[in-house]
């Protein structure tokens, strides 16, 4: 945020004469600490009664007015994001936030001075839908880590998957805030109760993702569940680190993004000595570094380094860009825009800031503010629709081992309203080429009936059907004809009654690998 300040204040065509400055407060990724820390931000517009207050001497005392936030950058996190703009509305600052996907922050009656250069999960669950049925797959199971992302981005997957049909859900489970012991080890006993859902949509924290790796590996089915991460696994190595051969093949998704050359530039060349306006950099640069700062007689613990301050990023430590500063970038840039068209506006020809804009009237900023279109510190454009969501564009990438000299993340497609897969650039556990069957029953192979199994959830209701073989294994099966029926004394999941099956079994991609219809 400050390298974006920098470059705005220096620009001599943006926002001519007129200097932006930050208040930055640390919500400590929680949403009751970020809503006490917001109430710093209205203090300016609440009218404090004095009438009552005398100084020693008899005197009114004179209290400096804070001074009054125009705008608000953040949160990240989506639950901090709805504690703090269910404050701010009530003040008329608008927020733009980078990295919050919530699709309940879409309400504009709710969250109507809320806007974001993210686009919402609703997007990118229509993505992760489109994902699956392009790999030929009809039922599948969702996992979600309990709160706002989680749970929202998972309840998104199943309405679309509702609304479009032709997808099943197997189970849907919930990961608790706090899990008991063995918690992931039931989540992983529960998977595999219906097993033929081999995929998996995931909507988690980096832990509860490495941890649900984890117990998968332990229960030795390595190679058996197909993931579909959403952005909080992304192209990270956390979550994966030592379960490399668990997520093999694992499909992700991450709003498209690019590295920023003239932020890298900058911020390696940040030091104690000429970054003191930060003041939480002293924090990272002992982490960073793996020394302590001592003061003059201080003494240091036991195997700890001291801090020469002579220490370089990059050059002593290992450095990757944060994913998140692209938007960080262009949201800082959206207010500056935003306030830049208001000023030509209201205050044509006049230097610095006029009587119109002093204070700054935030409904009008917020219709500023939505009306920006300008290209962004990546190339794209950047703007929000009425509720104040940026465009779904999003980049698919897939975790793969075998048969590449550079393990990792491979971009495989993209989603923007639609999607490009190359599945001929897929490769799964071993690094097999076909793409694994996520299906809720195949069709009958010769000799074989349907019988009623454990429902799966087709649009809240639906029973799957399995193959059964008509004669014993002592027998010679007798050739069954064209179509294979389901049991008609009980509802069945298959094609329509109309419908003809083969006795071939198709491939997952194959028009005749059959959802869990409803009869």
């Amino acid at each position: 945020m400050l390298y974006a300040l920098d470059q705005i204040n220096s620009d001599p065509d943006l926002l001519p004469n007129i200097t932006l400055g930050a208040r930055i407060l640390d919500t400590c990724s929680r949403d009751t600490y970020a809503l006490e820390q917001s109430l710093q931000f209205v203090q300016a517009l609440i009218q404090t009664d004095t009438s009552d207050m005398r100084c020693s001497n008899g005197e009114q005392p004179i209290i400096p007015k804070p001074e009054q936030v125009v705008g608000v950058i953040g949160a990240s996190g989506s639950s901090v994001s709805i504690m703090v703009a269910n404050v701010l509305r009530l003040f008329d600052i608008p927020q733009i936030s980078y990295a919050s996907t919530a699709p309940e922050l879409s309400d504009s009656n709710r969250y109507n001075f809320f806007s974001r250069v993210v686009p919402p999960d609703s997007m990118q669950a229509q993505a992760m839908v489109d994902i699956v049925k392009a790999m030929g797959w009809n039922y599948v199971s969702t996992i979600a880590s309990e709160g706002n992302y989680g749970e929202s981005g998972v309840d998104a997957f199943q309405q679309i998957s509702r609304e479009t049909g032709g997808l099943c859900i197997a189970q849907s489970i919930r990961i608790p805030r706090e899990p008991r012991e063995g918690e992931f080890d039931k989540i992983i006993k529960r998977l595999m109760e219906t097993s033929n859902a081999r995929g998996v949509i995931i909507f988690a924290n980096e832990d509860d993702i490495k941890r649900v790796l984890e117990a998968a590996k332990k229960a030795n089915l390595t190679g058996h569940f197909l993931f579909v991460g959403s952005d909080s696994w992304g192209s990270k190595s956390s979550p994966i680190l030592n379960q490399e051969e668990v997520a093999e093949g694992a499909v992700t998704i991450l709003p498209k993004r690019a590295s920023i050359d003239g932020f890298d530039d900058y911020f390696t060349t940040r030091s104690l000595e000429n970054n003191r306006r930060n003041i939480w950099f002293a924090e990272f640069w002992e982490e960073d570094f793996r020394c302590k700062m001592t003061r003059p007689g201080g003494k240091l613990g036991t195997g700890q380094r001291k801090c020469t301050g002579e220490e370089r990023i990059s050059r002593d430590s290992p450095y990757e860009q944060e994913g998140k500063v692209q938007f960080v970038i262009d949201a800082v840039y959206a207010m500056a825009y935003a306030l830049h068209s208001m000023h030509l506006d209201l205050c044509p020809g006049s230097p610095g800031v006029c009587d119109r804009m002093d204070p700054v009237e935030g409904a009008l900023l917020l219709s500023y503010i939505r009306a920006v279109n300008f290209n962004g510190s990546a190339g794209t454009a950047v703007m929000f629709n009425e509720n104040g969501d940026a465009p779904g564009r999003y980049d698919i990438f897939q975790y793969q081992l075998s048969n590449t000299t550079n393990p990792g993340y491979k971009a495989i497609g993209q989603w923007t309203n639609h999607l490009r897969l190359n599945v001929e650039e897929m490769q799964w556990s071993g690094g097999d080429r076909q793409v694994p069957d996520s299906v809720c029953s195949f069709p009958c192979e010769p000799g074989e009936r349907k019988r009623m199994v454990k429902a799966c959830r087709a649009a809240g209701t639906a029973s799957s059907v399995t193959a059964t073989p008509i004669c014993s294994t002592s027998s010679t099966a007798t050739p069954a004809p064209s179509t294979c029926g389901p049991i008609r004394t009980a509802r069945a999941v298959g094609p329509p009654p109309s419908s003809s099956w083969s006795g071939a079994r198709p491939g997952p991609s194959s028009p005749s690998s059959s959802p869990c219809w409803v009869s």
